[in-house]
């Protein structure tokens, strides 16, 4: 549970990392107040004005990223300024925009949902119409003209985030220097930065969440050894019995229910580790805009809280066995 739900948030994360990197930017601009992955608020298209005019910046162009629920959005570009910047999106399928309206979405998005080329999205908010599909890794998994998408959410002449291209990657210090200077209260960052932002650790309730999930592994692998162990005692009373009775002291009989645990532990450790690849083809096949990753990194870590929960969970039963009567023990029936 741990590794897979650790796994899903890192592939998750890593992902958005990447398309971040496949906008093809070295600077982007997001409003004041926003977070690292909410895009909450939206900023003037104006400041695009601004950003172009800054010396060494090459190309710069905003998109507007509306929410839809279920983790999903729409990125709203202008199909132009994103080609250039980009190096252009890959058609598997269809072409540009024609009309409003128009979707283009990935393969995966289209994959997921069975969708082709005139096919209409469900659940999207509004009546879209494919007309494209594109090979994934550039920003987002469905894209419509801004000014429609702006048009349609209230949100006319406004921006969520602004791509920036420098002339020379030598430049990008003194572009973000800049960049910073004039537009004070915004949040700038190399694409480098940003992404190198987007991990667990450095998302509070992903974290909390991760942790919320660790406390409970903890607490089920101990209640689950504590029962087998337990189980494991009251099954062997006899057997506890005559080792008594041959003169096992209390510490001999711990550490065989001790040593038990531990086998526990680590077999229980290694089909976690072996499940979290099975979870990972479920994930691939029953939710393909899902990705999950196996992160070994977490694995010492998952062994190390198994082993911890599958002592602690053995030791009153250890101690229970420990403290038998050996006359008691071989009279149980």
């Amino acid at each position: 549970m741990m590794l897979t739900l650790v796994g899903v948030s890192d592939g998750m994360l890593g992902e958005i990392a990447a398309r971040s990197k496949g906008t093809g930017a070295d600077i982007l601009v997001r409003p004041p107040g926003s977070s690292v992955l909410a895009l909450s608020g939206a900023m003037p298209e104006g400041v695009v004005k601004v950003v172009r005019a800054q010396p060494h910046v090459a190309l710069a162009t905003g998109t507007f990223v509306q929410s839809i629920g279920n983790f999903n959005s729409i990125t709203g570009i202008y199909l132009d300024e994103f080609n250039k910047i980009s190096g252009g999106l890959k058609y598997l399928e269809g072409g540009p925009f024609q009309k409003p309206g128009d979707l283009i979405i990935d393969d995966v998005y289209a994959q997921a949902n069975k969708l082709g080329i005139g096919g209409h999205p469900k659940d999207l908010g509004l009546d879209w119409t494919v007309c494209g599909i594109v090979e994934q890794g550039k920003l987002s998994r469905m894209f419509a003209q801004i000014d429609y998408l702006q048009d349609k959410y209230a949100q006319k002449d406004k921006v969520s985030v602004i791509y920036v291209k420098v002339d020379d990657a030598a430049n990008i210090p003194t572009v973000l220097d800049e960049l910073k200077q004039k537009l004070e209260d915004y949040k700038i960052f190399t694409v480098d930065e940003f992404t190198s932002l987007i991990s667990v650790d450095s998302i509070p309730i992903l974290k909390q969440f991760t942790g919320v999930v660790i406390g409970l592994g903890v607490v089920i692998g101990f209640l689950v050894v504590s029962l087998s162990m337990y189980m494991a005692v009251l099954e062997r009373t006899r057997e506890i019995g005559i080792l008594k009775a041959l003169g096992a002291s209390p510490g001999y009989i711990m550490g065989i229910l001790l040593r038990e645990a531990v086998v526990l532990g680590v077999v229980g450790t290694i089909a976690g580790i072996l499940m979290t690849y099975g979870t990972r083809s479920l994930i691939h096949v029953f939710a393909p805009t899902w990705t999950a990753t196996i992160v070994k990194a977490w694995w010492w870590k998952a062994g190390l809280i198994a082993l911890a929960a599958a002592l602690i969970g053995a030791l009153y039963p250890g101690f229970k066995a420990a403290k038998q009567d050996a006359i008691e023990a071989l009279a149980y029936d």
